[in-house]
């Protein structure tokens, strides 16, 4: 799945938390000085062309809805990133985390519970 951009991601999150939108609606979610119409509708048409957006056609405007969910891009983003900077292995990425001290112990044993009990 290809990267988003900052703005981009800005967008999707809007559509991720309200919906389907025009993009009249997208555009009044931003907080003043809005970006120019024109300038989120090419975002918009962006994300459609990269396969983040569809949109359904009511008479000579467009109403966007999102195709990727945030959790479908996150964990996209998450594997591409070990993928890139972990050799591919989660091993890697979980001893980081422990040696950096970003995992402790403790919370490591409670991943292990939840593997044994294979609830995640």
């Amino acid at each position: 799945m290809k990267r988003l951009s900052n703005r981009e991601q800005e967008i999707m999150e809007r559509f991720w938390k309200h919906g389907p939108m025009f993009v009249r609606e997208l555009l009044n979610l931003f907080d003043e000085p809005r970006p120019h119409v024109n300038t989120v509708s090419t975002i918009v048409r962006i994300l459609e062309q990269k396969g983040f957006l569809g949109h359904r056609q009511y008479g000579n405007t467009y109403q966007y809805y999102a195709l990727v969910s945030e959790q479908e891009y996150g964990e996209s983003t998450i594997a591409g990133a070990i993928k890139s900077f972990f050799d591919d292995s989660y091993k890697t990425v979980v001893s980081d985390f422990v040696r950096s001290e970003r995992l402790s112990a403790e919370e490591l044993r409670e991943i292990l519970n939840e593997i044994e009990q294979k609830k995640v």
